[in-house]
C-alpha cells in the first residue's frame, strides 16, 4: 500500500478560509491528503508540521558526523544525526511526498531549507562514486518510483513557468533540484497566486488549485495502482 509523507511548512498554523490569517498552502496540502484518504483509506500517512516545529539547522558537528563513515562514528556523532536519521527514514518510507509550502521572498521558508539540509545525506540519500569523477553522485532514492507533490501559495502573480516573474521564483526550481539529486524525479506542481491582491483573482486561483489537486489525486492513485508490485503469494 502506498505511504504518504505530508509536510506543511507555512509559518501560518491555520487553514485559509477557515482560520484568520490561515495558510493557503496548508489548505492545498490538506485537501490533497483528505481526498487521497477518502478514496484509499487503507493507505498510510506520516504528517510533520515543520512550519510550526522546524528541523534543526545543520552545524559543524552535523557535517563532521555525516561525512564520517557510520562504523567510525563516535556516540556523540550518532546523537548529532538522530534527528536527521528520523527525517531520512520518513522520506525513504514514502511513496508520495506532499509538500505544502508558501513562496517567501522568492524562495522557500527557512524551515523547509532546514529539512532539505537534514535529508540530503551522504550514505543515506546520496552516495559518491569516486571512480566516476565526471558524475560522482549516486541518488539512493532512485531505487523505486517516488512522487513529490509541491503545493505552493504565492502572494503575487506571474511566478509560474513562463510568467513575467518566473525568473524570481527560486522555490520550485530549488526543490526540484534537491529532490532530483537524491533520486525523486517525478515531481508534480500546483500553485495558487494573488494572495496579496485578494478578491476574485485569488478566489478563482484557489478554486482552480483545488480542482487541480483533486485531479492529481486521481491521476497518482491510478498510476500507483498500475505500477504496484504484486504481493508475494
Amino acid at each position: 500500500m502506498p505511504h504518504i509523507l505530508h509536510l506543511d511548512t507555512s509559518a501560518r498554523p491555520g487553514l485559509a478560509g477557515k482560520d484568520q490569517h490561515g495558510s493557503h498552502s496548508r489548505n492545498l496540502s490538506h485537501r490533497f491528503v483528505s481526498q487521497w484518504l477518502a478514496r484509499r483509506a487503507q493507505d498510510s500517512l506520516t504528517y510533520r508540521d515543520i512550519g510550526q516545529n522546524p528541523p534543526s539547522f545543520i552545524s559543524h558537528d552535523w557535517i563532521a558526523s555525516s561525512f564520517t563513515p557510520e562504523e567510525q562514528r563516535e556516540p556523540w556523532m550518532q546523537e548529532t544525526l538522530a534527528e536527521s536519521d528520523q527525517l531520512v527514514d520518513e522520506l525513504i518510507a514514502a511513496d508520495v511526498l506532499v509538500l505544502g509550502t508558501p513562496l517567501y521572498n522568492f524562495g522557500m521558508p527557512a524551515a523547509l531549507k532546514a529539512w532539505i539540509d537534514q535529508i540530503v545525506r551522504p550514505g543515506r540519500t546520496v552516495d559518491i562514486d569516486e571512480s566516476n569523477p565526471l558524475d560522482p553522485y549516486v541518488a539512493k532514492l532512485a531505487d523505486r518510483p517516488r512522487h513529490a507533490v509541491i503545493l505552493t501559495a504565492r502572494g503575487g502573480i506571474g511566478f509560474g513557468v513562463g510568467g513575467e516573474m518566473a525568473h524570481m521564483n527560486h522555490l520550485e526550481p530549488n526543490l526540484i533540484t534537491a529532490l532530483g539529486f537524491i533520486g525523486i524525479t517525478q515531481v508534480h506542481q500546483i500553485a495558487i497566486e494573488g494572495q496579496e491582491m485578494g478578491g476574485e483573482l485569488l478566489a478563482e486561483s484557489v478554486a482552480q488549485g483545488l480542482n487541480k489537486v483533486d485531479a492529481l489525486v486521481a491521476e497518482l492513485q491510478r498510476a500507483l495502482q498500475v505500477n504496484r508490485t504484486p504481493e508475494p503469494a
